[in-house]
């Protein structure tokens, strides 16, 4: 939910001046009024999240202000009324029109124009990226950045002390070395004159050398190559090529994850939201909060750090994911608060269900394309097993690390971590999958079942029975597991909740019908 802000005239005038000097955007634009539905020419500042205008670009005080958080912006057509006739008409037509829709109950949309269309998108696009909450996070992602930063210099300066002193120490030995050569050379010195003369060396010699020399470096060859097979066999090179593959699989689940929050928002929250600005709402924006959540948050996190393992495999074969887990595990606090209302989540979403507008929409909205074939719950479970995910992938990885990896210690801490986050997440789940499977299954009834609505109830099992005809007392009839008739006996499919024993009809399509 969005709080409130209180502005009072000082606050406003400041902001205004800021907006005046270094405002994101500023310009002339045309502005609708709400009593008469004419144009009046404004200039406009925006700053932050705050849109100004002014009576023109010299006056001091603005004439009005618009909160920009959480609207949406976008181009529209010009009015039908100036489409031709006069000249006036006709300038009125080159004019480019685009309309900011707030996100409050009752707040009329912001109707504006401009003459230049490349003017007209540079504002729809500033207004699109109006949002203090983005400010925030991003923020936040850069100042653990510049925490690990400080972290590395630290270290580096440690290990350049440490090197200095190797360094002093090497200078110490090369004196030393240098001392023996010159005492080797000395006596190299005094039994040259007992040595013979190389130039007067037997032909035959020369030969040998030189075959005993090729046989030397035919030697250190072969054994060079056994050295390297035996290290490819090694299992410490296997371990290796197994840690590589898990990083890579976990990089291509990570674009899995963020397509399916992708869709979540752009085919689900942000349609429904229009909907909910409409002349006649099937949904409430509070139950859109409600049923999404703090959703939008976690894909923008999710992407980011999906940017940092892509930029990770462009490193390769040099692989470091630590300091990518040290930046995401302070944000990965926003999943509790998913977890901790994703039952409430699906009980609106069930209550919604019940308005014949609101599922005519959401129906419309799960035949697109990119969805699958997949259900708004599906969609809305799949964060609720991304932290298992994680912690599955770096027990797997912590596996096949050394033990004397620069990476282990970091990596056990985020596992350990996230195995904290897990527990504290855990009995939040069962609920939420009871709800999803009661759901599941009234989608498959054709009629529909409006007692699977009742989220208080739960799922026991389900299976196929034979429903047997009643006979007279002390008389036995033959259920026949053949082919059946339905004059005599029928299979049906059956359904059992704690409150509740569906039974259901298969037809010949496939489908599911409550037996009367």
């Amino acid at each position: 939910m969005q709080k409130s802000v209180r502005y009072n005239e000082g606050h406003a005038l400041y902001l205004a001046l800021l907006a005046r000097k270094e405002g994101t955007k500023r310009g002339y634009l045309s502005k609708k009024t709400a009593e008469t539905n004419r144009w009046h020419e404004k200039w406009f500042a925006l700053y932050q999240n705050v849109l100004f205008y002014f009576e023109g670009e010299q006056s001091a005080r603005p004439a009005g202000m618009y909160m920009l958080e959480g609207c949406n912006c976008e181009r529209v057509p010009a009015p039908k009324g100036c489409s031709a006739g006069s000249a006036k008409d006709a300038a009125l037509d080159k004019q480019h029109y685009f309309t900011v829709l707030f996100g409050h109950e009752g707040q009329k949309p912001l109707e504006l124009r401009c003459d230049d269309e490349v003017d007209g998108d540079e504002w729809v696009e500033a207004i699109h990226q109006a949002s203090y909450s983005d400010i925030l996070i991003e923020r936040e992602v850069l100042m653990q950045k510049y925490i690990h930063l400080v972290q590395i210099v630290e270290t580096e300066k440690i290990a350049a002390n440490q090197l200095r002193h190797q360094l002093e120490d090497q200078d110490t030995e090369i004196e030393r070395l240098k001392s023996e050569i010159v005492a080797l050379n000395k006596t190299k010195e005094k039994m040259r004159p007992y040595q013979g003369n190389q130039e007067d060396e037997d032909p035959d010699i020369k030969k040998i050398k030189k075959v005993q020399s090729f046989m030397r470096g035919w030697l250190c060859r072969r054994k060079w190559k056994t050295i390297v097979q035996d290290y490819i066999c090694s299992p410490h090179a296997e371990s290796m090529r197994k840690r590589n593959q898990i990083v890579f699989n976990m990089v291509e689940a990570e674009s899995e994850y963020v397509h399916q929050l992708y869709v979540l928002v752009n085919c689900f929250l942000r349609p429904l939201r229009m909907a909910a600005s409409s002349k006649k709402p099937p949904i409430s924006h509070d139950d859109v909060s409600s049923i999404f959540l703090n959703s939008e948050t976690i894909m923008f996190l999710h992407e980011i750090f999906h940017q940092g393992l892509k930029a990770r495999i462009a490193n390769w074969p040099t692989l470091i994911l630590a300091d990518l887990f040290d930046i995401l595990l302070p944000m990965l606090n926003i999943y509790q608060e998913f977890v901790r209302n994703h039952q409430y989540s699906l009980q609106v979403l069930a209550n919604c269900k019940q308005n014949r507008d609101f599922d005519k929409l959401l129906k419309q909205y799960e035949a697109n394309p990119a969805c699958e074939g997949r259900m708004l719950e599906t969609f809305l479970t799949y964060p609720m097993f991304q932290i298992p995910r994680y912690i599955i992938t770096l027990h797997e990885l912590l596996a096949h690390t050394p033990h004397e990896h620069v990476e282990r210690k970091s990596l056990e801490f985020a596992k350990s971590k996230l195995e904290e986050l897990s527990r504290v997440m855990h009995d939040e789940v069962s609920d939420t999958e009871n709800i999803r499977k009661n759901l599941a299954i009234e989608r498959t009834i054709v009629e529909g079942c409006d007692i699977l609505l009742d989220t208080s109830q739960t799922f026991i099992r389900q299976g196929s029975l034979i429903q047997v005809p009643s006979v007279e007392r002390g008389k036995l009839s033959k259920v026949r597991l053949g082919s059946l008739s339905l004059k005599k006996e029928g299979e049906r499919q059956c359904f059992l909740f704690t409150k509740h024993f569906l039974i259901c009809t298969r037809s010949s399509g496939g489908k599911l019908h409550l037996l009367k």
